[in-house]
């Protein structure tokens, strides 16, 4: 399948060694599960590797996000009336803002799932309004609207979501996204 060497198979286990990680997180906040997350990078970094002899010259992790996007969304157009458990991830984190990941967490899963894809992207992963448009095939003033919509539901989900960030605007602990377009 890949082919021995720098740029082969050893290229590739390399790349998947240093990415899978922060990958496995965008794949999370886009469906909220971990197992389905797992999964969906799982597809992912088959399809990478198919394709790695004209991607790994590229920018093989955008490639990816890509594909994660994509497939979620596809995911989330086959199965929209099944909704999965909102279950904590497995490992416990230890963090004092603990109540406003959850309170995040609830009110992303409210979201439907392009507006939770272009928050992911826009906030989580910081890309452009231009590369968020690309990763999902859409126009960039469908970005600009889907953000505006989704903070904007955010903001009525979860009021203390807003506080929280009216009240960190002057420090450096919280960027959440939400104090954007207030």
């Amino acid at each position: 399948m890949l082919p021995t060497g720098p740029d082969g198979r050893d290229g590739y286990l390399a790349f998947v060694e240093s990415h899978q990680h922060r990958l496995l997180r965008a794949a999370y906040l886009i469906c909220g599960n971990q197992h389905q997350a797992e999964d969906l990078l799982q597809d992912a970094l088959l399809k990478l590797a198919l394709r790695w002899a004209s991607v790994r010259n590229g920018d093989p992790a955008a490639y990816v996000r890509a594909i994660l996007y994509r497939d979620a969304v596809s995911w989330w157009r086959r199965r929209r009336r099944e909704w999965l458990s909102a279950t904590p991830p497995d490992r416990a984190t230890h963090d004092r803002d603990g109540a406003l990941r959850l309170t995040l967490h609830d009110a992303l899963g409210l979201l439907p799932p392009r507006q939770r894809a272009v928050l992911v992207l826009r906030y989580y992963e910081d890309l452009t309004e231009v590369a968020t448009a690309e990763a999902l095939g859409v126009t960039v003033g469908t970005v600009k609207s889907q953000c505006h919509a989704a903070l904007r539901r955010l903001r009525e989900a979860a009021p203390d979501l807003a506080r929280n960030a009216r009240a960190g605007q002057g420090t450096a602990d919280l960027a959440t996204g939400v104090e954007v377009n207030p």
